[in-house]
Formats: C-alpha cells, sequence, structure tokens
C-alpha cells in the first residue's frame, strides 16, 4: 500500500493465489487412507459477478473454453447464482485429477482477464466413511484451504471431524491455522 492509498484510505484487492491447487492431487492419498474420504467427483469455482459487457463477454469465453475442454473429459459444466448473488461454475467429472485441472483452469481464467479479484472460493465435494458430505474449500485471498462439514441438522458443522481433517491435512496443504476463518457455504451447489 503507498502513502496516497493509506492516507485516502484506499487499499487494494489481494491477489488471487493458485498455485496450491496441485498440492491437493498429492493429498488425496492421505485424504482416502487416513481420513476415509472419497472424491465426490464433484468441485466448483465461486465468484462474484460483474455487470459489465466485458466482464460478460470474459464469462462466456470461460463457458467455451470449459465446453471445450469438457467433450475431451467428459466432464459436465454448469453454471448458477446462488442466493448471495455469487455464480458458480460446478463441474462434474470422476477424475480428480482433472477436476483439480479444470478448476485451476477457471480460476487462471478469471486472473489473465483481470477479474482474479472476484474469485471468493473453489470446492471439492468428498464423501465420508458413513456417505456423508464432507468439502475441502479454498479461499483464494488467503490461499489455504480448511474443511466445512454439515451436521444433520438445520445449519449445524461436525465440528469434531473438521478438527480431525484439519490435523490430518495441516501438513499436506497450504492450510488456514485460524479455525474462526473457518466459513461455511451453506447450500453449497457443488
Amino acid at each position: 500500500m503507498g502513502f496516497l492509498d493509506a492516507l485516502f484510505g484506499r487499499s487494494r484487492p489481494t491477489r488471487p493465489k493458485t498455485e496450491a491447487f496441485f498440492a491437493l492431487s498429492t493429498a488425496q492419498v492421505t485424504l482416502e487412507t487416513s481420513l476415509q474420504w472419497k472424491s465426490a467427483g464433484r468441485a466448483g469455482v465461486c465468484y462474484r459477478p460483474v455487470e459489465s459487457g466485458d466482464f460478460a463477454d470474459v464469462e462466456k469465453e470461460l463457458e467455451e473454453l470449459l465446453r471445450f475442454s469438457s467433450e475431451e473429459s467428459h466432464a459436465r459444466v454448469e453454471f448458477q447464482h446462488d442466493a448471495y448473488g455469487y455464480r458458480w461454475a460446478i463441474l462434474t467429472d470422476p477424475d480428480f485429477d482433472d477436476l483439480v485441472t479444470t478448476v485451476h483452469m477457471v480460476a487462471e481464467t478469471l486472473k489473465e482477464k483481470g477479474y482474479g479479484s472476484q474469485l471468493l472460493s473453489a470446492v471439492w465435494r468428498f464423501l465420508t466413511e458413513e456417505g456423508r458430505g464432507a468439502y475441502l474449500v479454498y479461499n483464494y485471498k488467503r490461499g489455504n484451504f480448511y474443511p466445512f462439514i454439515p451436521a444433520e441438522g438445520e445449519k449445524k458443522r461436525n465440528n469434531a471431524l473438521e478438527l480431525r481433517a484439519g490435523a490430518v491435512l495441516e501438513g499436506e496443504l497450504p492450510w488456514e491455522t485460524d479455525p474462526t476463518r473457518w466459513y461455511a457455504l451453506w447450500d453449497c451447489p457443488v
């Protein structure tokens, strides 16, 4: 931050960090062996849309790119708006490495077009050994992963399983060490 930024109270948006994605491919072994989490074959990228013609063109280009790449990988791609005004690129593919690569491609495309600051999170869905949904969330602004595991009941979390996941994955992935920053993604469409 420069002197004039500090004087006028301006802040610059944090640059999204996407390099850590590929650590997830190697951490998949730990997810399966230590936590008994299996990939559910779904992932998504959440971003804040911008009301502009340029951003609409970028989204159209992104959709075409994803549809083209999905023809080769046989992945399914869909876009949704959520109740909070964010937009989701949702990917379905049984190949976990393809999911990681495609999520990275979405983020890099938005960054290259100048909309990296609009990225909120990337989410991968897993199934626990009881068959319940568990999510690994990547916070673009902080460059860290954290778990989000809904429990039975209205908007409750399985904190014990989230802490266990944190203890297991902290050495494998860039990890958010402050659990107060493990934000819930209720009604996540992934």
